[in-house]
C-alpha cells in the first residue's frame, strides 16, 4: 500500500484522494522542464508537479488544472500547506480551459495508451488517454503555449514515437530530449521531452537513476538535490 504522503525538503505532498501517487516521473518532470513567468501543469493529480515548478520559479505564477473533484481537493491541500503563494489549483478539463498564454507548460500525461482499462474510474482517468488522448493535449498545449513557451512532458519511451506524431501534425518542434535509464543496464523506461513552437538546435542527452537499488546516481542526485531530504 503507498503511503498517505511524499515529504520533500520544502513541501509535503498528501496523496490518499488521488490516484496518480507521488513517482519518479513527476520528480524528474519537475526537477528538468525549465522555468517560465506563467507556468501551466495539466493533470496536476497531488499538485507535486505544480509544487516542484513553484519552488524552483519563485517569481512565477503556477497554476495546476485537474479534472478529478478529489484530486483537485487535495492539491489545493497541499499547496495551501506548503506556504507557496504563487499557485491557483483550477478544476477543469483541459480542453475547456482558456486562462490566457504560458511560457511554460508541464504535463505527466496518462501513458496506458493500448492496455486494458482499468474498473476503478478514478485511476482511468488518472492513467489511461481515454478521458485526454494524446492529440487533444497537445492541441490544448498549442492553445496555451506563449510564442516564445516550451511545452515539457515525460513520456514513456515506448510511447515517444506515438506523442512526437501528434506534436509534428500541431507543429510543435522537439528542442530538448532526455532518455532515462532505471539502471546502466537496462533499457530506457521513459524521455523527458520539450517542444517549442520554433525550431531551435536539438539538446540530446541521457540519464540513469540508479548506479546499482538504492543507491542513486550522481546525475539524479543533482538533479533532484534541492527536493529530496
Amino acid at each position: 500500500m503507498s503511503n498517505h504522503y511524499f515529504k520533500f525538503r520544502r513541501f509535503t505532498v498528501y496523496q490518499d484522494c488521488c490516484a496518480m501517487k507521488v513517482g519518479t516521473d513527476g520528480v524528474l518532470l519537475g526537477a528538468w522542464a525549465r522555468c517560465g513567468s506563467r507556468v501551466l501543469d495539466i493533470g496536476t493529480g497531488t499538485g507535486l508537479v505544480a509544487l516542484m515548478m513553484a519552488q524552483r520559479c519563485p517569481s512565477a505564477n503556477v497554476v495546476g488544472v485537474e479534472i478529478d473533484h478529489e484530486s483537485a481537493r487535495q492539491a489545493r491541500d497541499n499547496v495551501e500547506a506548503s506556504g507557496f503563494q504563487h499557485i491557483e489549483i483550477v478544476e477543469a478539463d483541459i480542453r475547456d480551459f482558456y486562462e490566457g498564454v504560458y511560457d511554460t507548460i508541464v504535463c505527466n500525461p496518462p501513458y496506458f495508451v493500448d492496455s486494458l482499462i482499468s474498473p476503478d474510474e478514478q485511476r482511468t482517468v488518472a492513467r489511461h488517454a481515454v478521458t485526454l488522448t494524446y492529440r487533444e493535449l497537445v492541441k490544448a498545449v498549442c492553445r496555451l503555449l506563449a510564442d516564445d513557451g516550451e511545452f515539457s512532458v515525460v513520456i514513456p519511451f515506448d510511447s515517444l514515437q506515438r506523442f512526437e506524431q501528434e506534436t509534428v501534425l500541431a507543429g510543435l518542434f522537439k528542442v530538448r530530449q532526455c532518455v532515462v535509464r532505471t539502471t546502466p543496464r537496462k533499457q530506457p523506461r521513459r524521455c523527458l521531452v520539450a517542444f517549442r513552437r520554433h525550431p531551435a538546435p536539438l539538446e540530446l542527452t541521457e540519464g540513469v537513476i540508479e548506479e546499482q537499488p538504492n543507491v542513486r546516481t550522481a546525475w539524479y542526485q543533482e538533479l533532484t538535490k534541492e527536493f529530496y531530504l
